[in-house]
């Protein structure tokens, strides 16, 4: 679900060089973990060899069975789903409030088939049709990495939940129906997904998904095409309206902003028969709920006149139906939440300058903190998400990797 970002504001740079650091992670193994879950076919719905692969390295870790949890969030989602998100929870060594480390593991449907190859200072597929799956598999093998470390070398750590999510990719279905009483109220939390190790995202957009269902009226396009109704015809008044409105792609309305786009259509039936049917799938972000609002109502209304519009010989009109469902609201942290300047801290400790920075994409962070858990995002080096260029900044995701440890054992 991501989308570029808005920058917020860099926080000065505190130090040149990272001071010594009381725990490092395996860089070697780090990056051996991420190109193996990388490889592992795993879209949204799918998840279920990259969450065992997870759960297998914890139990080699050490990890009992017991400590593993799966909930049922995947028999609520829009899509069937094979398994749930994936907890996993350590009992603290020191003092302290309860930690939670979390990335998501599907993929869109363009990584599956992807062969990680390191290529000087990147990670790209070695198959050019392709996504890589850096997005968001670079998020999981950082928490993973910082579970397994902690665990192989026994370093002292307060309480921690490492979460693995299900489903971020089609709307944040995986933690929007997540069980959120398995994770044992943490009171930090610290979600990896996209951009540079230094960017933390602290706000995202909120978003409306719109299924549009065109019913017309089927004819001979040949014989009698004066009594048929098309649905493509209707759909494409719609669509002309939108977008000669400005009510299609980047909108701007006296000063508030947002975004919409028609993104699926789909219809007709054969070039001699007059269109009975199309279905048209759009969306609707913005950081304005109530102008979020006024641009969905311009979808809904823009085909609904075209329906009136468009008519038969004998009168008769086709008719829409429109489905609208709220993806995840827009949020934006307080700047003194403590997961902000924690994480903050962690980036200064390894020698980087944090950069604030809103999201016009959706993250789980968004029903996260909708849900309580007041969330912040941090990067962890994918570039290029959602296309067979996407590839993953090696140096950033060693640079999260460490941040991740360091969060993980309060050493910040």
């Amino acid at each position: 679900m991501k989308s570029k970002s808005q920058t917020l504001e860099r926080k000065p740079r505190q130090a040149l060089t990272p001071p010594a650091a009381p725990h490092e992670p395996d860089l070697a193994a780090s990056l051996d973990l991420v190109m193996r879950l990388m490889a592992v076919p795993g879209p949204s719905g799918r998840e279920a060899k990259v969450s065992q692969l997870i759960a297998s390295e914890l139990r080699r870790a050490g990890v009992r069975d017991e400590q593993l949890q799966w909930d049922n969030a995947h028999q609520r989602t829009l899509i069937p789903g094979e398994i749930g998100n994936l907890v996993c929870k350590l009992p603290g060594t020191l003092r302290g409030p309860r930690r939670l480390l979390m990335a998501h593991i599907d993929t869109v449907p363009l990584c599956e088939g992807s062969q990680p190859v390191r290529k000087g200072a990147w990670v790209e597929s070695a198959d050019p049709r392709t996504g890589l799956g850096a997005d968001d598999r670079s998020g999981a093998a950082v928490v993973l990495q910082a579970a397994l470390t902690i665990l192989r070398r026994k370093l002292p750590h307060p309480p921690l939940t490492f979460y693995w999510t299900v489903q971020e990719e089609v709307g944040l279905q995986g933690v929007r129906h997540a069980t959120l009483g398995l994770l044992g109220k943490p009171r930090l939390a610290f979600n990896w997904d996209g951009g540079p190790a230094e960017k933390l995202t602290v706000g995202a957009t909120g978003a409306y998904r719109m299924q549009i269902v065109i019913e017309g009226l089927a004819s001979h396009a040949g014989g009698s095409p004066e009594r048929g109704v098309s649905a493509i015809g209707i759909a494409g008044l719609a669509i002309a309206e939108l977008q000669r409105e400005g009510w299609h792609g980047d909108i701007s309305r006296d000063g508030r902003r947002g975004t919409s786009n028609l993104g699926l259509i789909q219809g007709g039936e054969a070039t001699n028969v007059v269109a009975p049917r199309v279905e048209v799938r759009a969306e609707a972000r913005s950081h304005d709920p109530q102008f979020r609002l006024e641009i969905v109502a311009a979808i809904e209304g823009a085909f609904r006149r075209a329906a009136a519009e468009v008519r038969n010989i004998d009168g008769v009109t086709g008719n829409v139906q429109i489905e609208r469902r709220l993806d995840y609201e827009n949020f934006v942290l307080d700047p003194h939440e403590p997961c902000v300047t924690t994480a903050e801290a962690a980036i200064r400790a390894v020698g980087g300058e944090p950069l604030r920075a809103i999201s016009n994409g959706g993250l789980d962070a968004n029903w996260m903190t909708a849900r309580g858990i007041p969330t912040v995002t941090l990067g962890c080096g994918q570039n290029n998400v959602h296309t067979a260029s996407e590839r993953l900044n090696i140096a950033a995701y060693e640079m999260a990797c460490r941040v991740a440890l360091r969060l993980a054992t309060a050493s910040e």
